[in-house]
């Protein structure tokens, strides 16, 4: 059996055009630009104690003087959720959700919680059991 055989693609007659360079103006006006992660997080100050399984629970409504980030992150920790999922899903650095948790902590409108631990081995006895009734199957 042979293997298939590769073609080689022969590049098109057509030079595409070069992307549009950005202006020197600022981006401003136009709507699609990202905020710099310096405005979003503001000024860098102190931070809590936070880890990435930390767990957050939102204690109260977002407020009018609420940020953009900040209501998604009331909105999504209506359930506990660990830091790492709201970055993830906010598509913020963790650095970034730091900086906006402490805030919101100093706030008082989330709670962060230690995540749960699970004991460490499960009980011998249980773990015999299943054993004994997968063997039976």
């Amino acid at each position: 059996m042979t293997p298939p055989q590769r073609r080689r693609r022969y590049p098109s007659q057509d030079i595409p055009e070069p992307p549009p360079t950005p202006s020197k103006e600022g981006h401003e006006g136009d709507p699609k630009a990202p905020e710099r992660l310096y405005v979003v997080a503001g000024p860098d100050g102190e931070r809590a104690d936070i880890d990435l399984v930390t767990l957050i629970v939102a204690r109260a409504d977002p407020p009018p003087s609420a940020t953009p980030e900040q209501t998604a992150m009331l909105r999504l920790c209506t359930a506990p959720l660990s830091v790492a999922e709201l970055s993830a899903y906010l598509s913020l650095p963790f650095s970034v959700v730091t900086v906006l948790l402490t805030e919101m902590l100093t706030a008082e409108l989330v709670q962060a919680r230690a995540p749960i631990v699970r004991q460490a081995l499960p009980d011998r006895s249980l773990l015999e059991a299943v054993m004994h009734g997968l063997q039976r199957l």
